[in-house]
């Protein structure tokens, strides 16, 4: 097996709280990155920690995220993002979309899956 494209742990499925969200940092094919993973009961969404309004973080504090209503929103200029899909509906970058990064959940371990 490839150990460059096959899947890498993050962490556990159970460490994050449900409905919630979290960074880590991750070294991606392009770079290390801080990536925003946010658990869905057991589904787990991710997405590059950079809001495309201004290229800026999304947490108010390392690793703390707002989640509201549905919503993730950033603590900078208060973008708001749909949590199933990355999808800004409200705020200064309505229309766009925070990068999706590709991760799945596979007997309790969320795993990178580039």
């Amino acid at each position: 097996m490839d150990t460059a494209t096959s899947p890498r742990r993050l962490c556990r499925l159970d460490d994050m709280p449900d409905g919630e969200a979290i960074a880590l940092d991750v070294a991606l094919p392009e770079g290390e990155e801080s990536v925003i993973l946010l658990r869905l009961g057991h589904h787990v969404n991710a997405w590059l920690n950079i809001c495309p309004h201004a290229g800026r973080r999304l947490d108010w504090a390392p690793g703390k995220f707002l989640v509201s209503k549905g919503m993730l929103v950033c603590a900078a200029h208060g973008a708001a993002f749909n949590v199933q899909n990355g999808d800004c509906i409200g705020g200064p970058c309505k229309g766009e979309s925070l990068r999706a990064v590709p991760v799945r959940v596979e007997h309790g371990d969320v795993l990178l899956d580039v």
